[in-house]
């Protein structure tokens, strides 16, 4: 989240996302075909759509399309080409970094695009099982990339004037696929009362008091490893990609830790929350992007957490500093802690779970844009600098992205250091950082800290028609919509059949994954 924007501009920038559309008409003195330029209509972005399927020798004028399923495929592909092509660029640009901070942008830049680019590849794999849903998730992370590569040039120094020019024809091409195979809600099927995504095998690990572990990792030499990131290391160096648990012993561990895109079923058990504790410290004010000052980051799929605290120590004065990012699909994180002021827990994309987990912060403390739902936690407001606390800030940034915050059955009240001085802060349940901001509450406990307006403005009237932000049987001092925000996006929502879409079961198709992690859900309302 952003707090404030430096004046200077930022020549780089502008190379990575600033576009200029030359017509086919110019390029070639000839109109793009009759069937491209009808099909292109149909889409957000027509005119990325008519010149690069024009100019693509992959398609052009003789590339039959008989229907939306040959143009859906068509889109995937050029929006892959498109994909690559800007890698590339972004690659070639590292010589042109003038100082540190451009360099670490950058860097997240290459980091994003070679993750976009898998996920678009796993939409069009005809060996990777991918339903509509799977292929809405993985094209929504690709755009959710893109934007947060832009985002790490905003942190580090682009002026504002800078901004509303920065486009990119891959996040256009993209959004074009996400309106093609729009997708809305379907009830998936539970197992014993988890989604069905948990396998058995994962059920009994999180269940179990004392799993066998793959590795163990102990300060006082144990174990097989000393640091997290060492038995991290040596998972990757495992054969296959089957479920490898590593238990953290009892301590603090003082280090940053990255579960790679590769590194898949990776799991971290610790001692208990506030006994095992991994704890960095970067930070945008120590000049890291947002991105990157994560203690622990995880883009491997299908990772889990259980009995870990995760902390950054920056405070409050160094703005964002995260204490767990992820970009990890079909993720759990299960009685675990997440602690630190701004920007505490980065749900950066995919489908994630979180069930009986602590969350402390001040400004914008579960902030991204995962398709994310949060089960009997309980999310802590601290004493913010500024007198103005935010729990949530949803990064939606296309109207068709699967994705949102949803909090169910969960406890919002204040941390230790905020009681005292209650009644001179404002809390806020949160504000919209992107255009399609996305946020429900759901027969929550609000106390008296949340202010009665519940909601709070990013700037001016930015999004408040296009956001949507729900409350649904909440219960609490806080809890009344008396007095709430009377803006277009804001809904106080009396049915649950409304409601249900925000649940386990209908938002991140819980009953399909979830049961095998053996972490307790509930499904529905």
């Amino acid at each position: 989240m952003l707090i404030s924007k430096l004046a200077m501009a930022f020549p780089l920038a502008i190379f990575l996302f600033m576009t200029v559309f030359v017509s086919p008409a110019l390029a070639r003195n000839i109109p793009p075909p009759p069937s491209i330029k009808s099909w292109c209509a149909q889409t957000p972005y027509p005119q990325p759509c008519e010149y690069f399927l024009s100019q693509s020798p992959k398609y052009g004028y003789n590339y039959p399309i008989k229907g939306k399923s040959d143009f859906f495929k068509m889109s995937l592909n050029l929006a892959l080409e498109r994909a690559v092509h800007a890698q590339e660029n972004t690659n070639n640009l590292g010589s042109k970094c003038r100082d540190e901070r451009e360099k670490a942008a950058w860097e997240d830049c290459l980091e994003l695009y070679e993750s976009t680019i898998v996920k678009i590849n796993k939409t069009v794999d005809p060996y990777t099982k991918c339903d509509a849903v799977d292929a809405q998730t993985w094209l929504s992370t690709a755009l959710t990339n893109l934007e947060t590569c832009k985002q790490g040039f905003i942190e580090l120094g682009v002026a504002d004037h800078l901004v509303p020019l920065m486009s990119n024809n891959v996040s256009c091409l993209i959004s074009n696929t996400l309106s093609l195979n729009k997708v809305g809600y379907n009830e998936p099927s539970y197992k014993e009362g988890f989604p069905t995504w948990v396998t058995p095998g994962d059920r009994k690990l999180l269940q179990s008091s004392s799993p066998t572990p793959n590795a163990v990792v102990a300060q006082d030499g144990s174990g097989n490893f000393k640091t997290v990131a060492a038995a991290v290391a040596a998972a990757a160096t495992r054969s296959g990609n089957g479920r490898y648990v590593i238990h953290v012993k009892a301590g603090t561990y003082k280090e940053n830790v990255e579960i790679g895109t590769k590194l898949k079923n990776i799991m971290l058990v610790g001692d208990g929350i506030g006994k095992t504790i991994i704890m960095g410290s970067n930070s945008v004010g120590g000049g890291t992007t947002t991105f990157k000052s994560a203690t622990v980051a995880v883009v491997g799929d299908g990772f889990i957490a259980r009995a870990i605290t995760f902390r950054n120590t920056a405070g409050p004065q160094n703005h964002q500093a995260v204490a767990l990012r992820s970009g990890s699909d079909l993720s759990v994180f299960y009685q675990c802690s997440f602690e630190g002021y701004q920007d505490t827990l980065y749900v950066h994309s995919q489908r994630q779970f979180y069930s009986e987990c602590d969350v402390y912060g001040t400004v914008d403390y579960i902030f991204g844009n995962a398709a994310v739902v949060f089960q009997n936690c309980n999310l802590y407001s601290r004493n913010p600098p500024n007198k103005i606390n935010t729990i949530t800030a949803q990064g939606r940034t296309d109207p068709n992205q699967n994705t949102g915050i949803s909090i169910h059955n969960s406890r919002v009240t204040a941390a230790s250091d905020l009681k005292p001085v209650q009644g001179s802060v404002k809390t806020y349940l949160g504000r919209p950082w992107q255009q399609y901001s996305r946020t429900v509450f759901m027969k929550t406990f609000l106390d008296g800290l949340i202010d009665p307006a519940g909601w709070l403005p990013w700037s001016g009237n930015f999004a408040l028609d296009t956001l949507y932000y729900g409350e649904y049987a909440n219960t609490g001092p806080g809890s009344s919509t008396a007095n709430r925000v009377s803006w277009k996006g804001y809904h106080v929502i009396t049915s649950a059949t409304e409601a249900s879409k925000f649940t386990v079961g209908n938002f991140i198709a819980g009953n399909s994954w979830l049961p095998a992690t053996n972490v307790p859900f509930t499904s529905g309302l």
